[in-house]
């Protein structure tokens, strides 16, 4: 049984930077992929980022390359530098993952595993 556990969630003035983090534990190998969601209350959740085992990483037009996601495939983590923070970033950030071998990597449906979040607040 996988479990998922972020950290780094903060309150940050506009401009400001912060890192989140996520460690995996209890998978017998590398995850397919590993991303980053948010979700304000009322509102869906959303892709922010996905970073996959072979190939780069994807992320979401509002990142507008102020984020960048890594994976570390040895020690089942995953981050995301997040940079020029602006107040819209307000959210709960969950960190997700997929082990299973094949499919998407997209929609939260794609993935199977998931942290309980972290707040990330921008004023």
């Amino acid at each position: 049984h996988v479990q998922l556990v972020e950290s780094g969630g903060d309150s940050v003035q506009a401009g400001g930077s912060l890192r989140l983090s996520c460690t995996a534990s209890g998978a017998m190998h590398a995850a397919r992929c590993m991303g980053w969601f948010r979700q304000t209350p009322g509102n869906e959740r959303e892709r922010v980022a996905v970073a996959h085992y072979r190939r780069s990483p994807d992320y979401a037009d509002f990142v507008k390359g102020r984020f960048t996601i890594s994976q570390n495939n040895a020690k089942n983590t995953a981050e995301l530098e997040m940079s020029n923070l602006e107040p819209g970033d307000t959210a709960m950030y969950y960190c997700a993952a997929d082990y299973r071998w094949g499919g998407a990597c997209e929609k939260p449906a794609d993935f199977a595993n998931w942290g309980p979040g972290t707040q990330v607040t921008v004023s």
